[in-house]
């Protein structure tokens, strides 16, 4: 199967745009592929925000996120590979989801069709 990540992201992202909250990710900023404001980053984490008065253009795709933002005053084009999507929630309240490899990083290469499927991995966030 297709990798649950993209999907959720843009599930959970139009969900929080709805209840008129500010929609935050979290990103691995130092994995292989991330075109962002680094500086702003602690450590190898870095949060953005993707409400639609922060960015321009924003598109959500199997591939990745893009938009356009200003940091600092200076427009940037900004690109995250959905690999380094690590969390989304509404800044107001937390509410969101943290991403795990298994949902959303695709099947190892030694998974084949005998094996067993994973158990469940849900989890509350507060």
């Amino acid at each position: 199967m297709t990798p649950s990540r993209p999907y959720l992201l843009r599930g959970l992202h139009e969900w929080i745009v709805d209840n008129q909250k500010t929609p935050h990710i979290l990103v691995n900023a130092e994995a292989e592929g991330v075109a962002a404001p680094t500086q702003f980053a602690d450590g190898e984490q870095l949060v953005l925000n993707i409400s639609p008065t922060a960015t321009r253009g924003l598109a959500m795709d199997n591939n990745g996120v893009s938009f356009e933002a200003r940091f600092g005053g200076q427009p940037m084009q900004v690109y995250i590979p959905i690999e380094a999507v690590r969390a989304i929630y509404a800044r107001e309240n937390g509410r969101g989801m943290i991403f795990t490899p298994e949902d959303g990083d695709g099947p190892s290469p030694d998974d084949d069709d005998t094996a067993p499927p994973p158990k469940p991995g849900l989890r509350v966030v507060k």
